[in-house]
């Protein structure tokens, strides 16, 4: 929880109020999102969010000294090690291209390359550095980790509902599909076609209700994302 928690706040300090890259909800396709006072209200409340984790770790950590166990230095640094890394690789996949709710460049041409390099090198190599540290102490009990993941995602995958861009769509259809039988799960779904990408696997469409989503799926479809910004890491595919 810890670890995890300085992850957040790491990412905070750093991107959103230092290098000023983006703001937790920089993607949102909505007028809120060029609003600084809400921008900054939401980065206040995730900062939050983490405050509360970090002060919950630090009580278990007294609870468990209280009780007699004395965790080893390198153990509870292997641990944060671990819950640093599970922050990183948390919000690249739910909050870059799951939700889309965010970049860690904005304004980049290639933000994916920055999504990338950036959960490398704070999400990969301390998840590979924390496992080849020495598990000193007994074994560790990796529940607390697995349910602050949980939290923090069901959290960030509320705003999915909420702040869903009712304009566009993406859906990726199966490569078995014909073209019109595509075309025939989209007039089926209520939707408008807007743009497709060159191999006609992906398609931006408008006018689509959650209703519609399951005949989608029936229809072939591989994945209908109505996340608020475009099925993040499939982003790059859309249309200029």
């Amino acid at each position: 929880m810890i670890g995890f928690a300085l992850g957040g706040f790491f990412d905070g300090i750093l991107l959103h109020q230092i290098l000023q890259w983006h703001h937790l909800l920089s993607g949102l396709d909505d007028p809120a999102a060029s609003d600084l006072r809400f921008q900054i209200l939401m980065d206040g409340l995730f900062h939050l969010l983490m405050y509360l984790l970090a002060l919950l770790g630090i009580l278990l950590v007294l609870r468990r000294r209280q009780n007699g166990l004395r965790p080893d230095g390198w153990q509870i640094f292997r641990l944060s090690l671990l819950g640093f890394s599970t922050w990183h690789i948390t919000d690249a996949v739910l909050s870059y291209w799951l939700l889309g709710i965010h970049r860690i460049r904005m304004d980049s041409a290639q933000p994916i390359v920055w999504d990338v390099a950036w959960l490398i090198m704070f999400g990969i190599l301390p998840l590979l550095i924390a496992l080849r540290l020495p598990r000193l102490g007994g074994p560790a009990s990796f529940a607390p980790s697995i349910l602050v993941t949980a939290l923090a995602t069901g959290l960030m995958a509320g705003f999915g509902p909420a702040l869903s861009n009712p304009n566009e769509t993406i859906v990726v259809f199966r490569g078995s599909i014909s073209e019109e039988a595509k075309m025939r799960a989209v007039l089926r779904a209520g939707a408008d076609l807007r743009w497709s990408d060159p191999s006609g696997s992906i398609w931006g469409v408008s006018g689509i209700s959650f209703a519609s989503i399951l005949n989608l799926y029936l229809d072939g479809a591989a994945l209908v994302s109505t996340t608020p910004m475009v099925a993040g890491c499939l982003r790059w595919t859309q249309k200029s």
